[in-house]
């Protein structure tokens, strides 16, 4: 991990000091079938590199990639609020404990749950809408705050669904503070896992002669229950909101966005409906952290109130700073500097808070703009330094 990590972070310095300039000029001179070529070539090693990083990891590092992941899921949902529309969320861990609570509730076997349980794959579409519903009710009532008032309004609904998790009023139906317990594992069976073991199985029997493996078929189904088989789930979520997140950067809603973050009232008189912006922004922020919290809840088998304090939000809001708002890529180097490196140096744990907040005090005096800024805010960044009123003191 420590190999892979240096790894990441020297290719990731080429990167911004100059790399992705000279590849550019290199990738110029390419005709359209070497460009398409070398696309493919890349997704396909990226793609087997992700496949057989479990058997490489092992257990406990998968499951410090897994924690990675739950961040980088609702990092993509929380950076749709805050680094595109510009919008203070700081009770994001909400979406997340609906996405959990939901899917444990659907799928428990426990007095809590149904009385006939449905599956994980059936639950997790309607977790991300229970979680989209609660991002709409919750963004009803802050349409008209702004800046340091929204932040308060949504940290409250933070702090009322944890309340409201712990209380006895709901006691009967989601635990109280004893949780939910009893939550099964995702796996799948039948015809569908029978097709995939037909591809998976002469994959990992030609992997096994390196020591190496995937995901396999085990009595006819795939279970993911350990962090290397869990780590798949993430991967693929993640994976699946890296695209959303993506194709609305480049969308005209994502411009919207953009244009209320920068000015609400300039965006309203260029025509732009920001009361609908901001809901839908709210509204699809919520997605990702139920469906953060979906896969969570099948994750750890049980739920509490305590997994859900004000902290996660802090987290994730921290992730998005230091890897540079409104960047995707930033999202992910962010996950890895504030979460994979503690949990990999455990023995710091108890000091974590503070190398948070020392990591956001020297990133906002040395690097404003994250590890890995966007392009638009890199250009705002330095826009603001060139138009910035000397300073008569300084000689």
């Amino acid at each position: 991990f420590v190999v892979l990590f240096v790894l990441l972070t020297a290719v990731f310095f080429w990167w911004q000091q100059g790399g992705q300039a000279r590849y550019q000029t290199v990738r110029k001179n390419w005709t359209p079938a070497q460009r398409k070529n070398s696309r493919r070539i890349s997704i396909s090693l990226f793609v087997l590199f992700l496949l057989i990083l479990p058997s490489l990891l092992g257990v406990y590092l998968s499951e410090i990639f897994n924690e990675v992941g739950r961040f980088i899921l609702m990092g993509l949902g929380l950076n749709i609020a805050i680094g595109l529309a510009g919008l203070l969320d700081l009770g994001y861990v909400t979406n997340f404990a609906v996405g959990a609570y939901t899917m444990a509730l659907l799928t428990s076997s426990s007095d809590f749950g149904l009385n006939e349980p449905i599956s994980f794959w059936l639950a997790v579409p309607i977790c991300i809408a229970a979680a989209m519903i609660t991002g709409f009710i919750f963004a009803l009532p802050v349409l008209k705050m702004r800046g340091d008032y929204l932040a308060i309004a949504t940290l409250g609904f933070g702090e009322i669904i944890r309340v409201l998790a712990r209380s006895d009023a709901l006691k009967a139906t989601i635990g109280g503070a004893q949780g939910i317990l009893q939550v099964p594992q995702a796996k799948i069976g039948g015809f569908i896992a029978q097709l995939m073991g037909y591809i998976l199985d002469p994959i990992n029997n030609f992997l096994q002669r390196f020591e190496l493996g995937i995901l396999a078929t085990k009595d006819g189904e795939i279970v993911f229950g350990n962090p290397p088989q869990i780590y798949y789930l993430f991967i693929l979520a993640s994976l699946l909101m890296l695209f959303i997140s993506r194709r609305l950067n480049n969308s005209r809603t994502g411009r919207r966005w953009m244009a209320i973050r920068e000015d609400e009232d300039v965006a309203a008189a260029m025509g732009i409906n920001t009361t609908n912006a901001k809901v839908l922004a709210f509204t699809l922020s919520a997605a990702s952290g139920g469906l953060a919290g979906a896969i969570f809840a099948a994750k750890l088998g049980s739920i509490f109130p305590t997994s859900f304090e004000l902290l996660i939000s802090i987290n994730v809001l921290s992730l998005i700073i230091v890897g540079g708002l409104g960047s995707i890529p930033g999202i992910i180097v962010g996950a890895f500097a504030l979460v994979g490196i503690p949990q990999l140096l455990s023995e710091f744990a108890e000091f974590r808070l503070l190398l948070y907040g020392i990591a956001l005090i020297v990133m906002m005096l040395v690097r404003p703009e994250g590890l890995w800024p966007s392009e638009v805010r890199r250009r705002e960044l330095q826009r603001d330094d060139e138009t910035a009123v000397p300073n008569p003191l300084q000689n």
